[in-house]
């Protein structure tokens, strides 16, 4: 029986480089995955409950970036709100001291 050598190729490309945990996204994760079943030993394959915890701890990860997304997003709307009841409440001052002062009666 013979025996053909495992030649393996490197191909070069773009790479995006990522400055945080933060940066990383589904595309990262499938890309992870996808690298840890291929380098696994074919013999002893990785235990289904714990690629299951993985995707799982994953699932998880991306609900609470969307929340504290979807929070932040409301904090500012919140925040709009607030200046605008702020910039109302002036310009009635304002409009409230110019009409008295008009209908002081003068001597």
């Amino acid at each position: 029986m013979t025996v053909n050598p495992v030649t393996s190729t490197t191909a070069t490309s773009a790479v995006k480089t990522k400055n945080s945990l933060a940066d990383l996204d589904s595309g990262d994760f499938i890309k992870l995955m996808t690298a840890q079943l291929t380098q696994q030993d074919p013999t002893n394959p990785t235990d289904n409950n714990a690629m299951l915890a993985q995707m799982a701890q994953f699932s998880s990860l991306a609900a609470t970036t969307k929340s504290s997304t979807t929070l932040e997003s409301i904090a500012n709307k919140l925040d709009s709100v607030v200046s605008a009841q702020n910039a109302t409440a002036d310009a009635v001052a304002k409009l409230a001291a110019a009409q008295a002062a008009s209908q002081t009666p003068s001597t």
